[in-house]
């Protein structure tokens, strides 16, 4: 029963380098095949379907354009966050990818912050407050 329930992912043949990208609470666990003609693979969509944008598509594949590097065949795993943090976190895990295939690609891509892990999250909801920082409307009387 076992065999039944492979992934996709692992009935591709060859040798892959597997790398994590992330902003905000989006995840990107990114595999690049290096034997193959090319295409990107999102939870099983192509890159068109999951991203409908051309702008959103042009974050994920500018690593790749800076880099010349268009002939590698890329599995991703997306979750959490919005569509864009998504993007961008799929952006940092092709980018972190291609410096383990390449390491002189590095002087390419942090320049451009491609390599940078955005930080900034949504700050948490503090007791007695509606929101983060926003108060109740204070009263005198």
């Amino acid at each position: 029963m076992t065999e039944k329930k492979e992934t996709k992912t692992k009935k591709i043949r060859g040798v892959y380098i597997e790398a994590v990208g992330r902003r905000k609470t989006s995840v990107a666990r990114v595999r690049l095949f290096a034997k193959s003609e090319g295409g990107i693979t999102i939870n099983d969509k192509k890159l068109n379907e999951y991203f409908p944008t051309a702008e959103l598509r042009g974050i994920v594949e500018s690593p790749m354009k800076t880099a010349k590097m268009e002939k590698y065949e890329i599995t991703v795993r997306l979750s959490g966050g919005g569509i864009h943090s998504q993007a961008e976190a799929l952006r940092h895990g092709i980018s972190r990818a291609l410096i383990e295939l390449n390491a002189e690609l590095r002087k390419e891509l942090k320049p451009l912050g491609f390599l940078m892990r955005d930080p900034r999250m949504k700050e948490r909801r503090k007791f007695g407050l509606k929101k983060a920082r926003k108060a109740p409307q204070w009263s005198k009387r």
